[in-house]
C-alpha cells in the first residue's frame, strides 16, 4: 500500500505529496476547462501514467531478459471527450525503442508493454492503443 495525500490549495489547483519518498507534485486544470493550464492537470497525470507505466513495465522485463533499453521513449496523446460527459475519450500511445533488441525479444517485450498495470486499469469506454516503433 501507497498512501498519497493531497490539498486543494485554491484556483482550482491542488498539491500531492508521495508519503513513501516526500515528493511532491502540483496539479491545475487545463484551460479548457476553467483553469490556466500552468501545470499537469488530473487528467495529464493519467496519460503521464500510462506512458510511464508502459516504459517501467517493459524495462522489467528488459532487465529479466539482459537487454538494454536506455534511451526508450513514450509519447501519449490524451483526447478528451465531452458527451455525455467529460472524460478520457481515448490515449494513444507511441513507444519508441533503442536499437539493439533483438527480433526475437520483442513479442516479450510488446507483451509487457500492453500488461502495464494503469493500461490494464483504464475503462474499457477509452481507446488506448499502444504502437511500438523498433529502432
Amino acid at each position: 500500500m501507497v498512501t498519497i495525500a493531497m490539498k486543494y490549495t485554491g484556483q482550482l489547483h491542488c498539491e500531492a505529496i508521495h508519503a513513501p519518498s516526500g515528493t511532491q507534485i502540483t496539479t491545475d486544470a487545463p484551460k479548457d476547462n476553467m483553469g490556466l493550464g500552468t501545470s499537469f492537470s488530473p487528467t495529464d497525470l493519467v496519460a503521464t501514467a500510462l506512458g510511464t507505466c508502459i516504459l517501467t513495465t517493459m524495462g522489467i522485463v528488459a532487465n529479466k531478459l539482459k537487454l538494454n533499453m536506455d534511451g526508450a521513449t513514450a509519447r501519449v496523446e490524451k483526447h478528451m471527450v465531452v458527451e455525455p460527459t467529460r472524460r478520457i475519450g481515448k490515449l494513444v500511445t507511441e513507444i519508441v525503442m533503442p536499437t539493439g533488441i533483438p527480433v526475437d525479444m520483442r513479442e516479450k517485450l510488446e507483451h509487457a508493454a500492453h500488461s502495464c498495470p494503469v493500461h490494464k486499469s483504464l475503462h474499457p469506454e477509452i481507446d488506448a492503443p499502444i504502437r511500438i516503433v523498433w529502432g
